[in-house]
């Protein structure tokens, strides 16, 4: 059982930064303070309560989807909604860690 929830909530081994190159959005689905107190420049907050009431705005965007948290749980259960109505997405983790990755 603990393996699922590592895989669960491990990132894939997806290369973030080609997502990012080709224009993917980052939507960071933590809350608002959460974000006001530190973000990735350029990223959507929608918080993951949210999700499921702004799929239409989301859709707009006509790209891939890299959601982002503090842990990755939130993310990765995000990403999970996003790809249940059709979305291309992906659950880039922690923001630190994705941010980190921006600026290697």
């Amino acid at each position: 059982m603990f393996s699922f929830i590592k895989k669960w909530l491990t990132p894939p081994s997806t290369d973030m930064n080609q997502l990012l190159t080709g224009g993917a959005v980052i939507v960071d689905v933590r809350t608002k303070a959460e974000y006001d107190s530190g973000h990735i420049n350029g990223s959507k907050n929608i918080p993951l309560d949210s999700i499921n009431n702004r799929l239409a705005e989301i859709k707009k965007y006509k790209k891939p989807v890299i959601t982002v948290c503090r842990s990755g749980s939130r993310s990765a259960m995000a990403k999970a909604m996003l790809q249940r109505n059709g979305l291309q997405a992906y659950n880039g983790g922690s923001w630190t860690a994705l941010k980190k990755i921006m600026n290697a």
